[in-house]
């Protein structure tokens, strides 16, 4: 069939419509790999109720803002959307997508401009998780659009340089055998500065530490930038719920580690220990920025920090407000959070939504800030923060439909957006943070 696209939506796709007929409105189209006003070829790949997905053929009239794709696997591989678009309108691209989700989930015509804060649009990022195959021949890689397979991968430039060297350190030891069977999954982790990583070996049940003994010792001699390998069991690698998160974030059971097992990661000032399993932001440009958007110029006598992570923006708030209270439930994410904070901070091991159905009603602090996963607060903790007796929030958000449903509810209870920001964590994806001020 013949589209025309109109737009893009969340997730990467470009949205055309089917000709009306008697039977009504032509139904919706989603292509990937397309740009607004573009005329395309493409092919029923899904046929739903309400709506139909095609694969694309061919571009027949190109946009002007198309490009060429930066890295050979595009199109194949499933983590990137936006390679053929060029940057520039990327960015005004999902600012439409966020000032329209919004729209239609917050029921908000959102009439503060948005800033945009852009990345560097390559070798951004500090963090990368990539799938181990061992059959029917060793492979390393990402997986396939719309697809549990495994695509192998020998570059990925999205990543940064170490991240790369690390790749490519793998797929040799790959090839001469020096893998283990059961590790199933890594993740690179590399500090501020590129200069040392530390590594997730995901392996499965009843392997450990000491069958990755000969594998870590043969990465370190490849790549010495290696300093530790941690070692976290699972039944597979499709066991995580947070994008971008660590391996074993969902997991309570300590790491092994091979070496060290944890990097120090220094943004705006601050140093972190960030141990094997803990979340940290992966947009090595943008972290400072982030930290700096969020905190603002609030301060005060009591800040709130919920999702805390290793305590990124916990430190930052320490130096504003006299006290501050830190809730992280990962083991890991929590034990790196009470090293890294300071005496005028209480780190809380909880649920934030256990934290706020316990305690909200207590709470007055002058501040809050918010950073979920991409499910966003859900319902229950939206309402339990809008009964809370608080001034301004600060919702750090990488999902926009999650945070306009949550933003739902905020609103109704009072709060109004003072300012909005787009923050490109993730150049050439369709993902996005957001940070909202909310004051009422």
């Amino acid at each position: 069939m013949q589209l025309t696209i109109e737009k893009l939506v969340y997730g990467g796709d470009g949205l055309a419509r089917l000709p009306a007929d008697d039977k009504g409105p032509g139904k919706a189209v989603f292509v990937p790999f397309v740009i607004p006003g573009e005329k395309v070829e493409a092919s029923l790949a899904e046929n739903r109720r309400g709506f139909l997905r095609a694969s694309l053929n061919r571009v027949l009239a190109a946009s002007a803002e198309r490009t060429e794709p930066g890295c050979p696997y595009f199109g194949h591989c499933g983590g990137c959307q936006y390679q053929h678009i060029e940057y520039a309108a990327q960015l005004r691209y999902k600012t439409e997508i966020l000032r329209e989700t919004l729209r239609r989930g917050a029921k908000l015509d959102l009439r503060a401009e948005i800033k945009i804060h852009a990345a560097e649009p390559w070798q951004y990022r500090n963090r990368t998780r990539i799938r181990v195959q061992h059959a029917p021949k060793f492979a390393l890689g990402y997986h396939r659009c719309a697809s549990r397979e495994v695509l192998p991968v020998e570059r990925c430039p999205i990543s940064s340089p170490l991240i790369h060297q690390a790749i490519e350190a793998v797929w040799t030891l790959g090839r001469n055998g020096h893998v283990p069977q059961r590790l199933h999954g890594l993740q690179f982790f590399a500090d501020h500065q590129d200069q040392q990583m530390l590594v997730e070996a995901c392996v499965q049940p009843g392997a450990g530490a000491r069958e990755c003994q000969s594998f870590a010792a043969s990465l370190h001699q490849l790549l010495p930038a290696v300093v530790g390998v941690v070692v976290f069991a699972s039944w597979s690698s499709e066991d995580e719920t947070r994008q971008y998160a660590p391996l074993s974030t969902v997991r309570a059971e300590p790491g092994q580690a091979i070496g060290e097992n944890a990097l120090t990661y220094s943004a705006a000032g601050h140093d972190y220990r960030v141990s094997g399993g803990s979340f940290f932001q992966t947009n090595r440009f943008l972290v400072d920025e982030l930290l700096r958007t969020a905190i603002g110029n609030h301060k005060g006598r009591a800040a709130l920090d919920l999702y805390a992570g290793a305590g990124l923006f916990t430190l930052p708030l320490s130096q504003r407000f006299d006290q501050v209270q830190a809730v992280e439930a990962s083991p890991h994410s929590f034990a790196d959070l009470r090293h890294n904070a300071p005496s005028n901070v209480k780190a809380i091991r909880a649920t934030t939504e256990r934290f706020l159905a316990e305690r909200a009603a207590k709470l007055a602090p002058d501040f809050v800030l918010v950073d979920p996963p991409r499910a966003g607060l859900g319902e229950k903790t939206a309402r339990a923060m809008g009964r809370m007796s608080v001034p301004r929030v600060t919702y750090v958000s990488c999902d926009p439909a999650t945070l306009a449903r949550d933003l739902l509810v905020l609103l109704e209870s009072g709060f109004r957006v003072e300012e909005a920001h787009l923050l490109d964590l993730f150049p050439q994806t369709a993902h996005m943070e957001t940070v909202l001020h909310l004051a009422r």
